[in-house]
């Protein structure tokens, strides 16, 4: 009796070991893929979480479900800002909305632009997230063209490209002009509306790259890419 009952609390304290380093292994994929994309050693990640690679291939076997594990709240996020987005009155809001708040989480994660920009096999639940979002922004993008406020011939492809555009511009300006992929979606923005002449007011844009800044983007593109050279300030 004795025993079994030793052998019942080995158990249980295997089971919460088990789980404590799959939570510590979550995390520190979240952390890694959001700081150097999806195609990140997994060594990385384990080193991160305290574990060996061993444990972490015990717990998630393949990169994809490690995947679906470390992004299922960026997606959830993701899929919940397109839904909110439909609930505003004004349609063009409504665009808008949704297309800040998704370029916004890019800014904050390159995994999550990884994620939602390239073409992978993620898990079932991960797909399930990902279709809701996408569902509801193509309502999204109905409304706003219904209403005469985006192009007619704006499709979700063309969102998938603008998603696309802004994860060059975040990588590259990451660093040294965090905000810089502001300006340049304003400008994107700008350029889909609709509106009957001189009804359109465009309005302040934000603030771009100071000179030096851009300098120093330009000069760390070069390094990356093998050119020649600093460029100086």
């Amino acid at each position: 009796m004795v025993e079994l009952q030793r052998e019942r609390h080995r158990g249980r304290g295997l089971r919460a070991d088990a789980e404590r380093n799959r939570e510590r292994l979550v995390k520190a994929a979240q952390s890694v893929f959001a700081e150097g994309g999806l195609n990140v050693a997994l060594d990385e990640v384990a080193t991160r979480a305290g574990v060996g690679i061993a444990t972490l291939y015990r717990r998630f076997p393949t990169r994809e479900e490690l995947v679906a594990a470390a992004f299922e709240a960026k997606l959830t996020d993701y899929a919940v800002a397109a839904e909110e987005a439909l609930t505003r009155r004004d349609p063009w809001d409504s665009f808008v909305e949704l297309v800040e708040r998704i370029c916004a989480m890019q800014a904050d994660d390159r995994g999550f632009t990884d994620l939602i920009t390239m073409s992978l096999p993620p898990a079932k639940h991960s797909a399930e997230l990902r279709d809701r979002g996408r569902r509801a922004a193509m309502k999204v993008i109905g409304r706003a063209q219904e209403a005469g406020a985006l192009r007619e011939d704006l499709v979700l492809e063309d969102l998938a490209l603008l998603l696309m555009a802004n994860a060059g511009v975040v990588r590259a300006t990451r660093d040294v002009a965090p905000h810089a992929w502001r300006r340049w979606l304003a400008f994107m923005l700008d350029g889909l509306r609709v509106a009957p002449r001189g009804a359109f007011r465009p309005g302040p844009m934000p603030a771009p790259p100071t000179p030096a800044q851009m300098a120093r983007i330009l000069n760390g593109n070069v390094l990356t890419q093998g050119g020649a050279g600093p460029v100086h300030e």
